[in-house]
């Protein structure tokens, strides 16, 4: 077939036609289909049935180090928990702080901490506007943070090997500018991994504000397709120390896609000057975490090869739906020139570029099916994506079946959402 682009405004109107009906018979089937969010599958969750059994009863509650863990103490967690992160972060255990269960708690208090309280200086509220660098596409709940407390977003595009970073070092001569947001490996959405020297180049920013901050969200660390062609990460500490920048980044990860959504433990790993600031905040916020899911999940991954061989378990859950999603992109879209998207080697998602101004109306036809997708502009501060053109597949829910179905519909939709605009034009 005749890429979209070259046809005849006749042969646009008989091409919408003929997708008119395919469009019509998913909407004539009552379905009810959702990829909104990266949701782990539930034969994923049940990759971690043994944490439901591994700490037996009232003489099994005790650490390594004899520490009763139904009771108060041990603020910045255990050490077997702090061991399980140091080998999942590539950092040494000292620089890790075990918290609750979800990393995005421990984002929110930390920017909630530069806002209120500082960081060797000034609160950020007191120093005029505060700006954060946002690479984009990326991740909405950080732009969510940033919204909350009102922090200026400036967008940074992603590009093959990670951000901008031209961009990035013209910005944070602004002393305004507090910060950065990064997801560096199987990036949210495009599931882009940062190459060494992009790493190296963050770590040795010279920005104008002495108290700024690189967020450093490696949420997808252990999340690889396949083990044997997993994506290498340079750590950001260790750069960061080399290039005299000890407090540059603070690092933050969890289980929650590991063993259970919103039952997992999770982390900040940073230098010693700052868990120490995060510490002081601690005593006053909580007396201890939850120790007892702590050793659960030491006891489930006691070393780096039994976590290992349980991410291989979610690595052969995930991969079919991955390459559902880029093998009918390929199928039905492939030769049409009306789409680009990722093809990734870890994570939780797939990121589609339509021609500029069809996104949201794709999102919406697919959404008059029955198939629910992340909100077109998501991926972008403020929810406004200039182009009008990204979409975030997140295929980790759906059964394979449910996941043809609803990607079938999507490429019709993306047919129909490109014609019309083509038509109209």
């Amino acid at each position: 077939m005749k890429q979209y682009l070259q046809m005849t405004a006749d042969e646009l109107k008989a091409e919408l036609n003929a997708v008119d009906n395919e469009y019509n018979a998913f909407a004539a089937k009552g379905l009810s289909l959702n990829m909104a969010r990266g949701k782990p599958g539930p034969d994923q969750l049940d990759h971690s049935s043994a944490l439901l059994t591994i700490v037996g009863d009232k003489n099994d509650v005790f650490s390594e180090n004899k520490v009763d863990c139904r009771n108060y103490g041990g603020l910045d967690g255990l050490d077997e928990s702090k061991t399980l992160f140091s080998a999942m972060l590539d950092v040494p255990a000292d620089n890790v702080i075990v918290g609750g269960n979800s990393s995005l708690n421990l984002m929110f208090d930390f920017m909630a901490q530069g806002m209120f309280s500082g960081f060797d200086g000034e609160p950020w509220m007191k120093q005029g506007e505060v700006k954060f660098i946002c690479v984009t596409p990326g991740y909405d709940r950080h732009f969510a943070i940033c919204e909350y407390f009102g922090i200026k977003m400036l967008p940074v595009a992603m590009l093959s090997d990670g951000p901008d970073m031209e961009e990035v070092e013209r910005l944070v001569k602004d002393p305004n500018v507090k910060g950065m947001w990064c997801v560096p490996k199987y990036s949210n959405p495009t599931g882009t991994t940062y190459s060494d020297e992009i790493v190296k180049r963050i770590a040795a920013l010279k920005p104008a504000a002495k108290d700024f901050r690189i967020m450093w969200d490696n949420a997808y660390a252990m999340h690889f397709l396949d083990a044997d062609n997993d994506d290498k990460l340079l750590s950001i500490l260790d750069e960061c120390e080399k290039a005299g920048n000890p407090d540059l980044a603070v690092m933050f990860s969890s289980t929650s896609k590991i063993t259970f959504s919103g039952g997992g433990i999770a982390a900040i790993a940073a230098s010693k000057h700052n868990l120490d600031l995060i510490k002081a905040r601690m005593t006053i916020q909580t007396i201890s975490g939850d120790k007892l899911n702590q050793l659960r999940h030491a006891r489930m991954f006691p070393n780096p090869e039994a976590l290992r061989e349980h991410m291989k378990k979610h690595a052969a859950s995930l991969k079919p739906k991955f390459e559902v999603v880029v093998n009918t992109l390929q199928s039905e879209l492939g030769d049409l020139g009306i789409i680009s998207w990722t093809e990734p080697k870890g994570g939780y998602f797939v990121s589609a570029d339509t021609l500029p101004g069809c996104a949201k109306r794709v999102v919406g036809l697919c959404k008059d099916a029955g198939l629910v997708l992340t909100g077109a502009g998501a991926t972008y501060p403020y929810g406004n994506d200039p182009l009008d053109n990204n979409i975030r597949i997140a295929p980790s829910f759906p059964p394979v079946d449910e996941l043809k179905t609803a990607m079938k519909l999507f490429t019709v939709a993306v047919k129909k959402a490109t014609l019309e605009m083509l038509i109209e034009q």
